[in-house]
Parts: structure tokens; C-alpha cells; sequence
């Protein structure tokens, strides 16, 4: 296949499995990929489970989508190569790396907890408890996203939500937020409620993630534009800031970055662990993600999710959900990397 020369050696230096598709069908599988029941021939849509309208629009960036194989759902990321996609699949190993995590972060939480019960109880110098107070929210987000990552929620906990009204109610506070950093957020939303299905505080979650990142990169004075718009069964969710974009060696690996080995990089960039809640609320609401640069510069992130209203399909959990930030704002906990020390002053 002349295309899949572009890339000659692409696969077989991939430890994860993957595989070429052109024309929607599959062309090359690497070895990792085998056993996999996938092989060359076959029609690549059939098996894609969420993220299938966005992967038809697919012009480049980086896409995750989901895939079924068999009883098995699959997370994939994909990146375009002249006319040939490139699908690289999560893999054992992948969550092996995320469960260690896991593990990790529980151990630290009880520490963490002590630490907080101190600090709110220390008096002093109110610029310097401002910085304990942000250190500590900023723990509590890493040792919150060690432990979440590698979950995958056993049954869903979704309800009938006004996405429109929750949406605008997380960029009101960010909004308000992003100005103690020297940072416009515009955002625009549908005039109507839209009701669906949806995980409130996973939505939010992974909507205050995004919002980090793309703060993160963001200059001083600069802007983030975001929007949420509804198109027939779908809502698309996207932000953009005006920051330097995304390095090409590091879009491929994005949604998986906890897998590299430690460089010397922007230290903006991070685990990554962010992006996999992101890649699972996504994916959990029957949407996928893409990560792209546009024409005039900076990063933007899309997230869709479909607009269902059937609940027969939907696990309810007995089980209470124990709030992941200990209690703490969510908003103040998510964008802790990106504002000033000042906002955690303790409340007098």
C-alpha cells in the first residue's frame, strides 16, 4: 500500500497494538494486534462503538473513540498519516500502569487528610497559608486523579440533567476564576435546555479539566474561547485557547502520556491523567475527543457526548458516591495548577 510506505516502520516499533486503516477498511495489523479479532479487510465502522459521526468528520488532530471486539470495549486513539489512520489501542499494560497509580494514591490519602486538618487550622502569615492552602488543593487534584483514572465506573450514574444550565453554571465560576490569572473566558452555550442523560459530576470533572489545561497554556492577558452547540442527537463541547498548541511529538501519545518514560519537557504538560477522565466521560455519554490545532494558532480540545433520554440502558449503583475533592470546591480543586496563590486565603 503506497500510503502505509509514508509510515513504513510506524507499527512495528509500537509496543501497543495497533493498525492501519484506509478507506475504512483496515490494511496492516502490527503483531501486538493479533489475536485481537481484527484482521486486514474489514470495515472499521461497524466496529467503532462511540465516536463513529466524529471519526467520519475526522481531518486530523488526535481522536479517541471507543471499539468493540468481541465482549471487549477498547479505547483508540487515532492519528491521520497522509491518507492512512493509524489506530493505537489502550492495553493491559496501560491499565496495569493506572491501577499502580491507584494504589499509590490511596496510600497518600490519609496523609493528605492530615495535612489538610492542620492547615485549616494554622494561623499566621495570610500570603503564606494562601500557598500552603494552594499546595494542598493541588495534591488533592493529583491524589484525586491517581486514584479515578484507572476506574471504570461499574454502573452508571446518570439522571436527567439540563446540560445547557450545568454547563454554564461550570464556566461561570471558571470564568470568574481565570480573571484573578489575567485570563478571559468566553463561552457560549445553547439559548434552549437540553435534557439528557449525563453524570453531572463527571461532566463537570472532565470540563474543569479542560479548562486547566487549556489555562495552562493560555498567556497572560490571553483568552479562552469555549462553546457547547447542539447538532440533532449530539452535543459538542469545544475549547480553545491562544497559546503555542500542542508539540507534534507529544499529540500522538496525549491521552496516554502516564506511560512515558520522564524527560526533560514543559512541565505545563503533565501525567496526562486529566485527559484519560476526560477520554472516560466522553466515552461512558456515547462520545468521543479530539485534540486539535486550528488555523490562527493555539490548542482545541472537543468533547461530544449523545443526547439520550432512555434510561433502560442505564445501571443505577446503590452505592452513595463519595465526593472525589473531600468536600473541598471542585472548581478550586481542578484549576489549582493555574491560579494565584491569593484565591486560597482561608475566609475570615
Amino acid at each position: 500500500m503506497e500510503e502505509a510506505k509514508g509510515v513504513p516502520d510506524l507499527l512495528d516499533v509500537m509496543v501497543q497494538p495497533g493498525f492501519y486503516v484506509e478507506n475504512d477498511t483496515i490494511t496492516r495489523l502490527n503483531a501486538a494486534a493479533e489475536g485481537l479479532l481484527l484482521s486486514p479487510g474489514m470495515d472499521i465502522r461497524p466496529l467503532i462503538t462511540a465516536g463513529l459521526a466524529e471519526y467520519e468528520g475526522f481531518l486530523g488532530g488526535c481522536l479517541y473513540l471507543r471499539l468493540g471486539l468481541g465482549q471487549q470495549s477498547v479505547g483508540a486513539s487515532v492519528t491521520r498519516q497522509g491518507n492512512v489512520d493509524v489506530f493505537l489501542l489502550d492495553t493491559r499494560e496501560s491499565d496495569s500502569a493506572l491501577q499502580v497509580l491507584s494504589l499509590a494514591a490511596r496510600e497518600l490519602r490519609d496523609p493528605l487528610a492530615a495535612i489538610m486538618v492542620s492547615a485549616g487550622a494554622l494561623q499566621g502569615d495570610d500570603a503564606q497559608l494562601a500557598l500552603l492552602n494552594r499546595g494542598v488543593h493541588q495534591m488533592l487534584r493529583i491524589i484525586g486523579n491517581m486514584s479515578d483514572a484507572c476506574r471504570v465506573p461499574p454502573a452508571s450514574r446518570q439522571e436527567t440533567t439540563d446540560v445547557c444550565a450545568l454547563f454554564s453554571e461550570i464556566f461561570e465560576k471558571a470564568a470568574a476564576l481565570a480573571e484573578t490569572a489575567n485570563v478571559t473566558i468566553r463561552y457560549q452555550g445553547p439559548e434552549q435546555p437540553v435534557f439528557c442523560l449525563a453524570d453531572q459530576e463527571q461532566l463537570e470533572r472532565a470540563v474543569l479539566n479542560l479548562i486547566s489545561n487549556a489555562l495552562k497554556f493560555a498567556p497572560a492577558g490571553g483568552t479562552l474561547d469555549a462553546s457547547l452547540t447542539k447538532s440533532g442527537k449530539m452535543l459538542r463541547f469545544s475549547i480553545r485557547d491562544n497559546g503555542p498548541g500542542f508539540a507534534q511529538n507529544l499529540l500522538g501519545s496525549v491521552y496516554s502520556r502516564y506511560l512515558r518514560q520522564p524527560c526533560i519537557e514543559d512541565g505545563r504538560n503533565g501525567l496526562g491523567l486529566g485527559m484519560v477522565l476526560v477520554r472516560t466521560a466522553a466515552a461512558s455519554h456515547g462520545g468521543a475527543v479530539l485534540i486539535d490545532q486550528p488555523e490562527g494558532g493555539g490548542a482545541r480540545v472537543t468533547m461530544t457526548m449523545s443526547i439520550r433520554q432512555n434510561t433502560s440502558g442505564i445501571l443505577r449503583s446503590p452505592v452513595l458516591r463519595v465526593d472525589y475533592a473531600g468536600e473541598q470546591d471542585h472548581a478550586l480543586v481542578e484549576l489549582a495548577d493555574c491560579l494565584p496563590a491569593e484565591v486560597y486565603k482561608k475566609e475570615t
